[in-house]
């Protein structure tokens, strides 16, 4: 079966955002940059916003000439990592020789005890990708932004970061041997701070929330300070984005080629839910999976909630919120993504709901108690978050169901930070059974 997006335009030039040539590069199937709203296409290039209208930009591929089976036949020979799916995504040819953090191939959990504490009876999988090298799932959109910062020439590699994305930028640009420098808000949590630092880049602290950080960053790529600078969530966008696909792959692939009826995925700027749902889509028209309806909720911290508030407000129009919540890593509360959300929910016949802090941690520690899963606080978000949709009759528990778990628990650990000892006793028996542990 062979599938045609778009013409190829492949190894044509772009200018970049701050006025240099891009050189002429070939990612793979990766055809064109296309415009989300109008359409508009451009040569691929590190750009990120459309020319005629200004809205954002994305990759447009063609995947000509794919057979199905020979397609699956390939994917399930190669590596245990997200280039098990190059043939599907914007990377060069030559990207299994150069040094990379190869995250992906993270555990699809069968949660049967969560289960069974929630109802679940179709089936419940949590998708724990605390596994990847920095223990989030930032490494997969940074790997592929990564590659794309080679092939564009930069020799920087920056972002704006709640905290994350700052590590795996790190890790990614020292394996690399490039140079990084990562902003970030400056009250994040210490464990994130630390793990960004440690891996000997510039970490810069930027008094204000994420969206302020995120402005300063627009301006600097602008600016010649930003010359040769390849900021991963802004001019390399487009690319960066395209690493979320791969836990739609996985998830499917894991499944035994198909798809799961329900996904519950955070919300934070929303790229990762709209990806997983384009690589769904990718994988239906490629026919590696049997085309059937499925639904995607997002989920949200009640003090960070603008997607869930305009989503139960039946607005089109995401209104932006100051952030104040403990799950920091998905605290934008002005989400550029969340237009896009909105309709995906609908289509899909999806939701988008909200829990509060208090919620939150209940369910790290549901999902700890249940699975032996220690989930960061996104993580409590969505476990939260699909405990709610099965109450309210939202989510139906009969069907099968993924839940995502996005980073590790030890990142927020100040989220559980009155958890300890059950009792402290003396060296003996006797203190032993005194405590009522016997």
């Amino acid at each position: 079966m062979a599938v045609q997006t778009v013409a190829s335009t492949t190894g044509s030039t772009a200018e970049s955002v701050n006025g240099s040539a891009a050189p002429s590069v070939d990612l793979g199937p990766a055809a064109a940059l296309s415009c989300r709203e109008c359409g508009h296409r451009v040569p691929l290039g590190p750009v990120f916003a459309c020319e005629e209208c200004f809205g954002p930009l994305e990759i447009a591929y063609d995947f000509s000439g794919y057979d199905t089976e020979e397609l699956r036949r390939r994917i399930e020979a190669g590596p245990a990592n997200i280039w098990r799916y190059a043939p599907l995504l914007p990377v060069p040819a030559d990207v299994a020789t150069k040094p990379n953090i190869n995250p992906g191939w993270t555990q699809l959990v069968q949660a049967d005890n969560l289960a069974r504490e929630l109802g679940v009876t179709g089936g419940l999988y949590v998708k724990d990708d605390s596994g990847n090298p920095t223990h989030s799932f930032k490494d997969r959109v940074v790997a592929q932004a990564l590659e794309a910062a080679r092939a564009f020439g930069f020799t920087t590699l920056s972002c704006s970061s709640t905290g994350n994305l700052a590590g795996a930028v790190g890790a990614a640009a020292a394996r690399a041997g490039l140079r990084s420098c990562v902003f970030i808000p400056h009250d994040l949590e210490q464990g994130k701070v630390v793990m960004a630092a440690v891996y000997g880049g510039e970490l810069v602290g930027i008094e204000g929330n994420y969206d302020d950080v995120n402005r300063f960053c627009s301006e600097l790529i602008g600016d010649p300070a930003g010359e040769g600078w390849g900021f991963v969530n802004v001019n390399l966008r487009p690319y960066y984005a395209e690493g979320s696909k791969t836990l739609a792959y996985e998830i499917c692939e894991q499944l035994g080629w198909r798809l799961p009826d329900q996904l519950v995925v955070p919300i934070a700027s929303g790229s990762q839910l709209t990806k997983i749902d384009k690589g769904l889509q990718e994988l239906i028209r490629l026919g590696l999976v049997e085309d059937k309806p499925y639904k995607i909720f997002g989920a949200q911290a009640e003090g960070c909630s603008p997607v869930s508030t305009a989503y139960k407000a039946g607005h089109d129009v995401v209104r932006p919120q100051k952030p104040k919540t403990i799950a920091k890593s998905l605290a934008i509360g002005n989400p550029a993504d969340g237009p896009y959300v909105l309709d995906i929910a609908r289509r899909t016949g999806g939701a988008v709901e909200d829990v509060t802090d208090e919620q939150v941690v209940e369910a790290i520690r549901l999902l700890a108690r249940t699975e032996g899963i220690f989930a960061e606080t996104a993580g409590g978000v969505t476990v939260g978050v699909t405990k709610k949709l099965i109450e309210n009759g939202l989510l139906d528990p009969s069907l099968t169901t993924v839940v995502l778990n996005t980073g590790d628990g030890l990142k927020t650990l100040d989220a559980v930070a009155d958890t300890g000892l059950t009792a402290t006793i003396r060296p003996n028996l006797e203190s032993f059974r005194e405590a009522g542990l016997a």
